[in-house]
């Protein structure tokens, strides 16, 4: 997994996945950086440890290099999973993530109520409930993998 060490909401990421790791089923390495000459050496060390697969963590700076981050998991081969659709159509070959258009309405949402009298602190916390696979089918070719049927019937969209 990738993380943003200047990110303090990598903590809880790193806790989910620790506790995955601690199932027995799968191996996990944390590689961090937070800049971009950080990411390049972070990749030279994947390059190194063959990894199956690679998991980027939610972080805006991370998301602001995705350009970077997507064009060294193709160079190395790396199978990558990320957060946002615009790693999928960056090139990256999995997105899964909160589906951004339906946070924004359950967020113009809560201002409707606001703006008719409700009072923000009496509002309950909504967790986001709609998200996107996007498969992108042309980086799985090239990766030589195959996507099973059952998850592309299951995608929101595949990029070909």
């Amino acid at each position: 997994m990738f993380v943003n060490p200047s990110n303090p909401n990598s903590e809880t990421q790193l806790t989910d996945v620790q506790a995955i790791a601690r199932s027995g089923e799968t191996t996990f390495h944390i590689l961090s950086a937070s800049s971009e000459s950080e990411i390049d050496a972070a990749f030279g060390v994947l390059a190194g440890q063959r990894p199956d697969a690679l998991m980027i963590g939610s972080d805006p700076f991370l998301t602001s290099r995705r350009d970077q981050i997507v064009a060294m998991a193709a160079r190395h081969a790396i199978p990558a999973i990320y957060d946002w659709h615009e790693y999928a159509f960056a090139g990256g070959l999995i997105s899964y993530g909160t589906s951004l258009p339906a946070a924004y309405r359950q967020a113009g949402a809560y201002i409707g109520r606001i703006l008719k009298g409700a009072r923000p602190g009496e509002l309950p916390v909504v967790q986001s409930s709609t998200f996107e696979l996007i498969i992108n089918l042309k980086t799985a070719k090239a990766l030589g993998l195959t996507v099973p049927r059952i998850l592309r019937a299951s995608a929101n969209e595949l990029i070909e």
